[in-house]
């Protein structure tokens, strides 16, 4: 019986023991905080940005208050991004803003912020193939232009600024050519009042974009279909004023075809934006040694405009 015992005793420790002597989980080596942040850097400079990710994910978890925490934080940022992970790019980004408001490369987490909803706003087709992408939704470009706006107006001497100030024109108007092809479907539809009132956003706050005068063109329509005599002179007359080779004819309702007709403009249109959306105006060192190793930190701004 003692015996039986004694061998029961055995068998337990050895199953409790089994899983490390036949390929369990394995225990991660200790890496060097040092060695752990190089290899995170040397992973970005070959754009592996995957091993770059997992490196800086776990000189975090194990240094969360060592000497390259914070630089890392940076740098995982900038990593995320890179790997196509938009979301979590957004989030650390967040992340940073929050716990080091006043870190002298906060602007850095403001700009990688905006550049990452920027980039999440034209996909591969849109970049490449002769696609509008005025017509979609614009809950991304409206991140990347509050992102933008903020690094604008609290760092306005950041080297990032100047990059930033030309992105922003780039969403601001695609911001109003979203808003006057809302307002067309709102004509097309008979919503003249909810028409006027989206070229009356762009007119009074997306001023000197291309499309201000179609948005006027729209209000003088849409004030026309509702009766509204003097506010629809008004529009016309500041379009003709400002614009005085615009042809008014362009937004009228005409070219149908048959089936949008038929079906009183639900279908057939070749102009169908999405279905819209209001903007919304949400109320979003080591350094020297550090900077001489990165030269991808400077290849953060690489170009978008044609």
């Amino acid at each position: 019986m003692r015996l039986a015992k004694i061998v029961g005793t055995v068998t337990l420790c050895v199953l409790a023991t089994g899983c490390s002597w036949f390929g369990g989980d394995k225990e991660i080596p200790d890496i060097p905080e040092q060695q752990l942040y190089e290899e995170s850097i040397s992973a970005l400079e070959l754009e592996d940005y995957q091993l770059a990710v997992e490196k800086l994910q776990m000189l975090e978890a194990r240094y969360p208050f060592g000497r390259y925490s914070e630089q890392a934080q940076l740098e995982l940022i900038y990593a995320y991004h890179k790997n196509y992970e938009p979301e979590a790019a957004s989030a650390s980004a967040d992340r940073f803003i929050r716990l080091h408001p006043s870190h002298e490369n906060i602007d850095y987490a403001y700009y990688l912020k905006g550049l990452t909803a920027f980039e999440q706003d034209r996909t591969f087709f849109e970049r490449y193939l002769p696609i509008d992408i005025s017509r979609r939704d614009p809950g991304a470009a409206l991140d990347s232009f509050e992102s933008f706006s903020t690094l604008l107006n609290r760092y306005p001497d950041s080297q990032y600024a100047p990059d930033a100030s030309k992105r922003m024109v780039f969403l601001k108007n695609r911001l109003a050519t979203y808003e006057v092809n809302v307002a067309r479907f709102y004509m097309k539809r008979g919503a003249f009042v909810a028409a006027a009132n989206r070229g009356r956003y762009v007119v009074e706050n997306l001023q000197n974009t291309p499309a201000v005068p179609n948005a006027l063109a729209v209000m003088y329509q849409a004030y026309t279909e509702l009766g509204m005599t003097d506010l629809a002179s008004s529009a016309r007359d500041v379009l003709l004023a400002n614009y005085p080779d615009y042809d008014l004819r362009t937004y009228r309702q005409e070219n149908k075809t048959l089936l949008e007709t038929a079906t009183f403009g639900l279908l057939g249109s070749s102009e169908e934006p999405l279905p819209p959306s209001r903007p919304s105006t949400k109320a979003t060192e080591q350094q020297t040694k550090i900077e001489k190793k990165r030269s991808w930190f400077d290849r953060a701004t690489f170009g978008v405009f044609e």
